[in-house]
C-alpha cells in the first residue's frame, strides 16, 4: 500500500469552501481511479486553516499515475481556496489498524459502517461487542 498526503493552507475564511470542494469535486474523481483505496481529510485543531488530505493507494505506480494525469487539474480547482501551493508527500504504508488494507488484520469499520474485525486472512466479522 502507498499513501499520498497533500498538506494545504486555506485562505482565511475559506476552509469550509475548501472542504466542500474536496468532497464534491475531488472525491468523485478519486473513487474511480485505478488502485484508489481510501481518502481521509483532516482539519488541524491548532492551525485553523491547515488541512491534510490523505489518500491510500494499492501501489505506488497507481498513485503516481493519478498524480501525473489527474492531480494537476484538481490542484487548479483547489488553488482558488488556498493561501499557498499544496505540499505533497508520499509514503509506503507499513501498517494500519483502521482497515485491513495492509493484509495484517485489525479493528475498523466494515462496509456497512459498523465496527468490524478483519483477520489477516481477510474474513470480516461483526464487532458490535468490540470497543
Amino acid at each position: 500500500m502507498f499513501a499520498r498526503i497533500v498538506d494545504v493552507v486555506s485562505s482565511p475564511g475559506k476552509t469550509r469552501i475548501l472542504n466542500e470542494t474536496i468532497q464534491k469535486k475531488l472525491l468523485p474523481i478519486l473513487r474511480v481511479q485505478p488502485g484508489f483505496v481510501d481518502e481521509m481529510v483532516l482539519e488541524s485543531d491548532v492551525e485553523p486553516y491547515r488541512v491534510l488530505s490523505l489518500s491510500i493507494w494499492k501501489t505506488r505506480e497507481q498513485a503516481e499515475l493519478y498524480s501525473q494525469k489527474k492531480y494537476p487539474a484538481l490542484k487548479e480547482v483547489l488553488l482558488a481556496s488556498l493561501e499557498t501551493d499544496p505540499v505533497v508527500r508520499t509514503f509506503t504504508m507499513a501498517s494500519s489498524t483502521t482497515r485491513d488494507i495492509t493484509g495484517q488484520g485489525g479493528v475498523g469499520l466494515g462496509r456497512s459502517g459498523q465496527r468490524a474485525v478483519t483477520s489477516a486472512g481477510g474474513s470480516q466479522l461483526k464487532a458490535s461487542n468490540f470497543p
